[in-house]
């Protein structure tokens, strides 16, 4: 037994000479044996049905092996999720819904394939325009994550107009992308009617699941080998389209096939964050005290599924008010399914809330901070339940402390250094403690290692080395003993990696397996057998368990911005985030997650941008060169800090997730820090020099 805490080390990653090497492959680095490469083909209208494709030209083509279309794909079971639904029947419910396949000896000549096919249409007229009016809109029974579509307390309205201090302010925010490092991307191959996928995907047991389902097969029948995933931020937490079709063409031409989107396809097919209309109404007391809180979202769906951003979800979370109403509208549009994007709900909605915050506390004359702090809960407002730890106030005082808050001159507009106005900025943060149900399996050989196998995903976090970490600290021996088996359907099954839910809900099952491991130990007596002994453990019973506290992580962002008063540019020059998440379980890989975080927020704030063009139904901004995201010379000195919090409620390692809060509230801070520098309020993100400029005259 060691003497050494392997929590709370700040490991290096296990993986991390593989991938800096090379070694790590990932789901496009797997080529079969006579594997042949797939290209669809998008749809080039916005509405419609497909009235024929001519695939001679491309059949004739040197390499091209088939073209698949609803006349001659293979036919599937209907899937939960309709997106995944492609190739099955004419209709296109909107531009760049996959309309057909190119399957060839090369890349290069799935292109040209694809070029060369002709396709017709019957066009319809389409809508893909969001407004705060528009008549589509309904209240769903639900938002995402099951949330209800609305809440209210108390008489809102009342409340609101007898409020001696008013703010009523909109907020919007365009489609964002999740644009991960790594494409979508699937190789499929058949073999004694076993389908094996290498799949870039955030979660391979649904994958595996969902597969055998619309191809007919039993589980058994399927793997999915999701060993390294170059990123997903959402958008890979469900299977995606091509996984569908690279399965469907290797069946067909009865050879494995590869199938990597390209970058532009992606946008319309992986998921998105929906945009995102927002009224917040804020009524206080001449002291700031809130006495009525509205927050009302309008966002689109598609017109095949309803996905509903669940932004208004967390203003039921964040501050004391008797009266409240959250309510979201929903709208479907021919436009492509929204889906996760990290810190869905949480991102856009702290966004509009926090800067109404802001805008509050100008206009009580009080400094933000105390602002907030004069309106912390003693409960969750909506719910009732006490906070089982609630470590916001501290952020905001041991934040500000490091920031050095204190120096800052409350007046907009007041510090320059030449053309230069320099502003700060603060707003909160905030994401659920949620856990999902996983199986673990460890086992220990005469030598002192130990083997861990569950199907969770790394992602990019360093999850299987804090997976490591937590079973050398249960079973006291040090990480480098532990070799951890994650990223395989064919392992202990697992929840997917999402909603910063993965260290929770694996970390239970690989922790309870290990004491059940040490418990058989003791019934040995300590001599193992030559084979060795396993045990197993999992998360079912805590994922359905209901406790009577709203678990939370919080945390505060700070940011100093430079905006030059002729050009209108924005910089930010640094960035601190301070946390309270449980017990940090990797100090390296903890930093990582809440910096990058952060840098998503600043693209969010700055950079990053996307629109549906009216008349033609797409994404105008679908690749890096015109959807701009951070890049080093945009990001300055990012800084993360975090509390050491007790919770007796959350798990056996007393973690909080991590992985999402550090975007959430970072646009925020930036948007606010640019009113302070300017005195200009910009409510619709990006902050780009052409709205500050028309406000600075």
């Amino acid at each position: 037994m060691s003497t050494q805490h392997a929590l709370g080390a700040p490991e290096a990653r296990t993986e991390a000479l593989d991938k800096a090497m090379g070694a790590a492959r990932y789901a496009a680095e797997h080529t079969p044996p006579g594997c042949a490469h797939a290209r669809p083909v998008p749809a080039s209208i916005a509405r419609g049905r497909v009235a024929g494709v001519n695939a001679a030209d491309a059949l004739a083509l040197p390499g091209v092996i088939a073209v698949l279309t609803h006349e001659n794909a293979p036919r599937l079971s209907p899937p939960d999720d309709p997106t995944l639904f492609v190739l099955q029947d004419p209709r296109v419910p909107h531009r760049g819904w996959f309309v057909a396949l190119v399957v060839a000896e090369t890349p290069e000549a799935a292109l040209e394939g694809a070029a060369a096919l002709h396709i017709t249409y019957d066009i319809e007229a389409h809508d893909v325009t969001l407004t705060a009016g528009h008549s589509a809109l309904y209240v769903p029974d639900e938002a995402n994550g099951g949330f209800p579509g609305a809440s209210e307390r108390g008489s809102f309205d009342t409340a609101f107009a007898e409020a001696p201090l008013r703010v009523d302010a909109r907020y919007d925010i365009g489609p964002l992308h999740n644009h991960p490092m790594e494409p979508h991307a699937c190789t499929a191959q058949w073999r004694d009617g076993r389908l094996t996928l290498h799949y870039s995907s955030q979660g391979s047991t649904t994958a595996r699941d969902v597969a055998a389902a619309m191809f007919g097969l039993d589980r058994g029948q399927v793997t999915v080998v999701s060993e390294h995933v170059g990123g997903g931020f959402g958008s890979k937490g469900t299977p995606r389209p091509e996984m569908v079709l690279a399965a469907m063409a290797a069946r067909e031409i009865r050879r494995p096939v590869k199938l990597a989107l390209p970058r532009r396809m992606m946008a319309p097919v992986v998921g998105h964050r929906a945009p995102t209309l927002h009224r917040v109404r804020l009524g206080a007391d001449a002291d700031g005290v809130l006495t009525a809180l509205s927050h009302e979202v309008a966002t689109h769906t598609s017109t095949i599924k309803e996905f509903v951003e669940q932004a208004a979800v967390p203003a039921r979370v964040m501050y004391a008010s008797p009266n409240s109403r959250t309510v979201h509208r929903v709208a479907p549009l021919d436009v492509p399914s929204p889906s996760w994007m990290r810190a869905p709900g949480e991102a856009p909605g702290m966004y509009a809330l926090e800067s109404a915050m802001d805008e509050l506390a100008l206009l009580v004359g009080i400094d933000p901070i105390e602002l907030r702090l004069r309106n912390e809960p003693d409960v969750e407002p909506d719910s009732g339940r006490p906070f089982s730890s609630r470590g916001l106030p501290d952020c905001l005082r041991e934040g500000a402390r490091r920031f050095g808050w204190d120096r800052r001159d409350p007046r907009p507009g007041a510090t320059r250094e030449g053309h230069l106005l320099l502003g700060t900025g603060v707003a909160a943060a905030t994401y659920p403690v949620l856990l999902g149900p996983s199986q673990a399996e460890v086992h220990a050989d005469p030598d002192g290692t130990y083997r861990v196998r569950i199907n969770a995903t790394d992602i990019g976090t360093g999850a299987r080395t804090v997976l490591g970490q937590i079973a050398a600290e249960v079973l006291g021996t040090r990480p480098d003993n532990v070799h951890m088996d994650i990223g395989n359907s064919d392992l202990p099954s697992a929840s997917l990696a999402g909603g910063s839910s993965g260290t929770a809900s694996w970390g239970t099952a690989v922790h309870k397996a290990c004491l059940a491991l040490r418990s058989r130990f003791e019934e040995l007596g300590g001599q193992l057998p030559a084979e060795g002994v396993s045990a197993r453990g999992d998360s079912a019973e805590e994922s359905r368990e209901v406790l009577p506290y709203a678990r939370h992580a919080f945390g505060a962002h700070f940011a100093e911005v430079q905006v030059d008063a002729v050009t209108g540019e924005t910089r930010v020059r640094r960035l601190l985030g301070m946390y309270a998440a449980g017990h940090i379980l990797n100090p390296r890989t903890a930093r990582s997650q809440f910096i990058g975080g952060m840098t998503m927020g600043l693209g969010m704030a700055l950079t990053e941008h996307s629109t549906v063009d009216r008349l033609f139904g797409d994404f105008a901004e679908s690749d890096l060169a015109a959807y701009h995201v951070p890049t080093h010379a945009d990001v300055p000195t990012v800084e993360a800090y975090w509390l050491d919090e007790e919770d007796p409620y959350l798990n056996p390692m007393g973690s909080k997730g991590i992985g999402e809060i550090g975007i959430v509230g970072t646009a925020a801070a930036i948007a606010n820090a640019v009113c302070h520098a300017t005195g200009v309020r910009v409510r619709d993100l990006p902050v780009t020099p052409d709205k500050l400029l028309a406000g600075l005259g």
